[in-house]
């Protein structure tokens, strides 16, 4: 069996593409995949943390083609309450500008 890219004894090979996020003792991957038809497409967020010398915690989110757009909009509105409301004051460079337009009933169901 195949090493996927972050070291689990797995086949990747429905893994297309790998972007690594490390933040301190945690790193995220944000991977799209194929599904088992490879006619498809989705994401899976991983998040690993180092609980122990050598060891690791993982947690994963698969977001669907569908939801895209909602997740999306849904994390920039929630970010853009924390920096309008509790810290207006804190430099957030490496937070890109976006404006997405969205139905809002559509984040909430």
């Amino acid at each position: 069996m195949d090493q996927d890219s972050h070291g689990n004894g797995r086949d990747s090979r429905d893994e297309i593409y790998s972007k690594r996020v490390p933040a301190g003792r945690r790193t995220y991957f944000f991977d799209v995949k194929t599904t088992r038809s490879g006619e498809d497409f989705f994401i899976t967020i991983t998040e690993s943390k180092k609980v122990d010398e050598g060891r690791w915690e993982k947690h994963k989110v698969f977001l669907y083609k569908e939801d895209f757009g909602k997740f999306a909009a849904a994390l920039h509105e929630s970010i853009d309450y924390i920096r309008e409301n509790h810290l207006p004051d804190y430099d957030f460079r490496d937070l890109p500008e976006v404006d997405l337009t969205y139905d809002e009933e559509d984040v909430r169901d």
